[in-house]
């Protein structure tokens, strides 16, 4: 509420707009004081007990508090599973929607590792100053990665919404039970064959057409749901324009090669590079991202 300011010297009731705001101001942040404690609360009596410190500070209770204000989430349940930088927890939507939050951890998060991606990338290379701006910007470089992803057709978690360190999704998975890693699942041999060649099609996909690489990709950032794998975690993924761009995309196609040869005896290097080549031929970019 904005609060109201007399000009000149108070007397009287002309000081009174000034300090019926001021006191408006006041029971609503009393009010904001003890939602907030109720939230910290219900934390507390859930199942993250040692990771309250480093998830739930203040800032971070006022952030989920107003995404809960707006609708976004309804409910905060327990750890889905703990990472480098952050936490993911279960959530619930307002149409029931299960979610899967996911908040940086601003003390314990890489922040050399993290300015190091962003640096390069010209959409938030000018990003400087505190921990909690390089992470805020992680926050807002994933969520735009994610919904980048998602518009040329490659298969990640749908972005809800995201504020400071805190980013909203659909969870990945039945119900409340997530994907796992497919690196836990056991696949025949036709599965196998299917899952890397439709992982070798978005590594072509996000290179030829959203002008990104995953630039972590791995057998842990892969879910397996429904016959089907997902890309997760693209907070560190980058732009073409990123001098590191062609190191990491090598890197990304070392790792995948890697993984099915040893499981399944199964892909090279070589056959995911020609899968790139053949869609750059065959993809022209949507849109360079901006």
């Amino acid at each position: 509420m904005e609060i109201y300011r007399a000009s000149g010297r108070l007397s009287g009731a002309e000081g009174l707009p000034q300090k019926v705001g001021m006191i408006e101001e006041s029971r609503k942040q009393r009010q904001l004081d003890t939602r907030i404690d109720l939230l910290r609360e219900r934390i507390k009596d859930s199942d993250d007990l040692k990771v309250q410190d480093e998830v739930f500070d203040r800032r971070a209770l006022m952030d989920l508090y107003a995404l809960m204000s707006k609708g976004v989430v309804i409910s905060l349940g327990g750890s889905v599973s703990t990472g480098k930088e952050a936490n993911i927890f279960r959530g619930k939507g307002e149409d029931g929607t299960d979610l899967a939050i996911k908040i940086y951890r601003i003390n314990t998060s890489n922040f050399k590792a993290m300015q190091n991606y962003l640096s390069g990338d010209p959409r938030f290379g000018s990003i400087k100053g505190t921990k909690r701006a390089v992470v805020a910007a992680w926050t807002r470089k994933e969520y735009r990665n994610l919904k980048r992803a998602e518009e040329v057709g490659v298969k990640v978690p749908h972005v809800i919404a995201m504020r400071e360190n805190i980013l909203v999704m659909e969870m990945v998975g039945s119900g409340e039970a997530p994907a796992p890693q497919i690196k836990d699942v056991v696949l025949d041999q036709e599965e196998a064959e299917l899952a890397l060649d439709k992982i070798a099609g978005y590594v072509s996909t996000l290179y030829n057409r959203a002008n990104l690489v995953h630039a972590d990709l791995s057998e842990f950032n892969i879910l397996y749901h429904d016959g089907e794998p997902v890309i997760i975690d693209m907070g560190q993924s980058v732009t073409l324009d990123h001098p590191m761009a062609r190191s990491f995309l090598a890197r990304d196609i070392t790792n995948l090669a890697r993984f099915f040869k040893k499981r399944y005896g199964i892909g090279t290097e070589e056959l995911i590079k020609e899968k790139i080549r053949a869609g750059k031929k065959a993809e022209a970019p949507v849109r360079k991202e901006g």
